[in-house]
């Protein structure tokens, strides 16, 4: 695998026991997981990274930032903050570049959700007229989804329940999709390729699908020792849809348990999990 460009990444260290790196979906940064912290503090060491390119991070340089190219950053990276072989977890483009940490040995165990690349063949150019947008009219797109109505229309394409959002969470969201300052070109890396080698990951891997994601289709076939897992009533993002189902399939995946293939995880665990995380 060609070395990217070694670069510090931005990341935020929080809670305590096994690790568990968590990596956000294209336009997004770290604090995409800032609800799910209370959930998993207690019985995680939770590192929340931005990708290349993202946040606070630097763009690669020297090369395409494909997935595999994010992921060689990550590893890196966890190297020199003195993190060997933790559990990884990702959501769409970070769910492609946590399946790559794990082929390559980087992961002891991967959670995707909602992963990228598993489509059956590269997808079209398409060219990023949303993020060239939401960077023109920040000030405006900042203000709307302060507003109930305005998160619901800014925001449903990825997130069911976009009311749920706090309004913070959802400015903070819109900035960082506005913002990113490499979005264009790990946009066209990702839709150019498609992730191979699913078979050929070691480690477990647990795939979690969100059955009301609009972006991201379930592969008709995935070797039979991945285990999928269902999240009932979330889109493509379900951190505040189902924060607590989520940090339900998290534990137990990190934890070397994974849940059962096939299983459906309802939200209704809320209060018990919030109960177990204060």
């Amino acid at each position: 695998m060609t070395r990217p460009t070694p670069a510090t990444l931005a990341h935020h260290r929080a809670g305590q026991g096994s690790p568990l790196v968590l990596l956000h979906p294209l336009g997004a940064d770290r604090h995409v997981w800032d609800a799910l912290t209370p959930f998993l503090a207690a019985r995680r060491e939770l590192i929340a990274i931005d990708l290349p390119g993202f946040g606070e991070s630097p763009a690669l340089s020297g090369q395409t930032p494909t997935p595999r190219a994010l992921a060689a950053a990550v590893a890196d990276h966890l190297a020199a903050i003195g993190v060997e072989r933790p559990h990884v977890a990702g959501n769409s483009l970070g769910g492609w570049v946590a399946l790559e940490l794990g082929l390559s040995g980087a992961a002891s165990g991967v959670t995707g959700i909602a992963p990228a690349g598993l489509w059956p063949e590269p997808l079209v150019p398409k060219a990023a007229i949303a993020h060239r947008l939401a960077h023109s009219l920040l000030p405006v797109a900042g203000w709307c989804v302060g507003t109930r109505p305005g998160r619901s229309a800014l925001l449903s394409g990825a997130v069911a329940h976009p009311q749920r959002i706090p309004a913070d969470a959802a400015r903070h969201l819109v900035r960082a999709y506005a913002l990113a300052p490499d979005f264009v070109r790990v946009n066209d890396a990702m839709r150019a390729g498609r992730f191979e080698g699913m078979e050929r990951i070691r480690c477990p891997v647990t795939l979690v699908w969100p059955d009301h994601d609009r972006l991201i289709r379930r592969p008709v076939w995935v070797p039979d020792r991945i285990r999928n897992v269902v999240l009932s009533d979330a889109g493509h993002m379900p951190m505040w849809d189902a924060t607590a189902a989520l940090a339900e399939v998290l534990l137990a995946a990190s934890g070397g348990e994974g849940a059962e293939d096939g299983d459906r995880v309802s939200p209704n665990l809320e209060e018990e999990l919030a109960g177990e995380a204060s």
